[in-house]
C-alpha cells in the first residue's frame, strides 16, 4: 500500500457520524480501547463516548464534566482520552497598576481558584498599590533550562568533557537551534560528580514557556556530546534543570522569568487601606516570612505566592505544575519614616502566552483580559509582559495577607468570605 492509501484509510476510519453508544458498547466488549476511539471518530465523538464508558462503569452522572466550552478538537495537544472539563470559579483582582519593561498600565488579574477570599485579599493589595501609584517590575533573567546527565569513566574524564563544552558552546547552539525557529542557547553550564556530568542548558525561548522546545533542541546538543566526546547520555533529563520539583538551583540561577516587584506606599494609604502600620507590617513579614521560613528551611521565603501564581495560572492556560518553582518568592518589608516599601521577587517564574494551554477558548480569553495573548512584538515581550503583571499581583496578595496577619484581621475576613 501507497503512504497516499494509508493515509486515506487512516482517514476512512475517522467517522464523524459515528454513535457514541455505539462505541462505547465496542470498548465494554473489549473490541476498542479508550484511547482508540480518536480514531473511529471526531474529537467531541470520542469524548461522548468515553464519558459514556466511565458512567456505565462507576455509576457517576458525568453531565457538568460534559458541559464544557472549547472545542475538543483544540485540546487534541493537551490532553489524552478527553472526557470533558474540570471547571473553576474565575474571579478578577484589580485593575492595578504596573510600571514595567514590558507591562505599563493598569491590568486586571484572572484568578481560578475555590479559595473563598483569596480574590478579595489580592484585589485589596492591588487597590493600595494603585494608591500609591503603581508597581515597578522588572524581569531581571530569562532562561528554561534542561539538564541532561551523561555517564563518564570517572572524574578525569568528566573534567575532559567539561571542558570540551565550555570550548565548543557554539557547536552545541548550532545543533540545539536548528531544531527550532525561535529558541536560542543562552549558555552551558557543566557540573561533574563522580562518574556523572550534568550539563544544564539554558534557552530564551520567546514567549513560549519553552519547556518542549528546551528538551528537543538538548537531545540535538546532546548527540554532539556523545559524538565528539567520550560521555553517554543516561537521561535527557538529569534533575539539575530543575523541572516541577523544589530547588535551591532555581532559587540562586532562576527559571524562566526572574521577575521583581516593589512598592513604596504612604503611611496614610496603609493605615487606610489596611488598618495596621508600616511598622506593624515590617515585624509581621520578618518574624513569618523570613525568620519562620528559615527555621523551617523554605526555600520560599512569603506568606502566599502560590496562590496568585497557581490562580493566574491555571486562568491563563500556563503548565499547573511549574507552581512549585513559582512559589520560590522572597518577600521583603521595610518601615520608612512615613511610607512602607515592599517586595517580592519570584526567581523562577515559568509562563508563556503561545503554546500549551494558552490557546485554548477561555485561557486565550483571560490572556486577553490581561493584554498579552499570543506572540509579543518584539518576540518575549507577551511573555515578559505577563510575567510583570503576576509579580504585581504577587506582591499585592503577600500585602494584603501580611496587613491582615499584622492587623489580627485574618481570621475574620475568612470566616466572612471563605467558608
Amino acid at each position: 500500500m501507497t503512504d497516499d492509501s494509508e493515509d486515506d484509510a487512516a482517514d476512512a476510519s475517522v467517522d464523524g457520524g459515528a454513535d457514541p453508544q455505539a462505541l462505547a458498547d465496542r470498548v465494554a466488549d473489549g473490541d476498542l480501547r479508550l484511547y482508540e476511539l480518536d480514531d473511529h471518530a471526531d474529537a467531541e465523538t470520542a469524548a461522548t463516548a468515553r464519558r459514556l464508558v466511565v458512567e456505565r462503569d462507576t455509576g457517576v452522572d458525568l453531565s457538568a464534566t460534559g458541559d464544557y466550552a472549547f472545542a475538543a478538537e483544540s485540546a487534541d495537544s493537551n490532553i489524552e482520552n478527553l472526557v470533558g472539563g474540570a471547571q473553576l470559579p474565575v474571579g478578577v483582582a484589580g485593575p492595578v497598576e504596573v510600571h514595567g519593561e514590558a507591562a505599563d498600565g493598569d491590568f486586571y488579574l484572572p484568578i481560578a481558584t475555590t479559595e473563598g477570599a483569596l480574590v478579595a485579599s489580592v484585589n485589596r493589595g492591588c487597590s493600595a498599590i494603585s494608591a500609591a501609584g503603581g508597581a515597578t517590575v522588572r524581569v531581571t533573567k530569562r532562561g528554561m533550562t534542561r539538564a541532561p546527565v551523561f555517564r563518564v569513566d570517572g572524574v578525569a574524564e568528566g573534567a575532559e568533557v567539561a571542558e570540551w563544552v565550555e570550548d565548543n558552546e557554539d557547536r552545541l547552539a548550532e545543533a540545539a537551534e536548528g531544531t527550532t525557529s525561535h529558541g536560542r542557547l543562552q549558555s552551558v553550564t557543566p557540573y561533574v560528580v563522580g562518574d556523572s556530568v550534568f550539563l544544564r542548558f539554558s534557552y530564551d525561548t520567546g514567549d513560549a514557556n519553552g519547556m518542549n522546545m528546551a528538551t528537543i533542541a538538548t537531545r540535538a546538543a546532546a548527540e554532539v556530546v556523545e559524538d565528539e566526546t567520550p560521555a553517554s547520555l543516561v537521561a535527557l533529563s538529569g534533575n539539575l534543570c530543575t523541572d516541577k520539583k523544589p530547588a535551591a538551583i532555581n532559587a540562586v540561577e532562576g527559571r524562566g522569568h526572574t521577575v521583581t516587584a516593589d512598592v513604596t506606599i504612604p503611611r496614610a494609604v496603609v493605615e487606610e487601606r489596611f488598618g495596621t502600620t508600616p511598622e506593624a507590617i515590617e515585624e509581621a513579614n520578618t518574624r513569618k516570612n523570613l525568620i519562620g521560613s528559615a527555621k523551617a528551611g523554605s526555600l520560599g521565603f512569603n506568606a502566599q505566592a502560590a496562590n496568585v501564581v497557581a490562580g493566574v495560572f491555571i486562568a491563563t492556560g500556563q503548565d499547573e505544575a511549574h507552581v512549585v518553582e513559582g512559589s520560590n518568592c522572597i518577600t521583603t518589608v521595610e518601615a520608612r519614616e512615613e511610607e512602607l516599601y515592599a517586595s517580592v521577587n519570584l526567581a523562577s517564574l515559568q509562563v508563556g502566552t503561545v503554546g500549551g494551554g494558552t490557546d485554548l477558548a477561555t485561557q486565550s480569553e483571560l490572556l486577553d483580559v490581561i493584554g498579552f495573548a499570543g506572540g509579543g512584538d518584539p518576540v518575549g515581550s507577551n511573555a515578559d509582559g505577563l510575567a510583570e503583571v503576576i509579580a504585581a499581583g504577587a506582591l499585592a496578595g503577600e500585602l494584603s495577607l501580611v496587613s491582615a496577619l499584622a492587623s489580627r484581621h485574618l481570621s475574620s475576613a475568612h470566616e466572612e468570605l471563605g467558608r
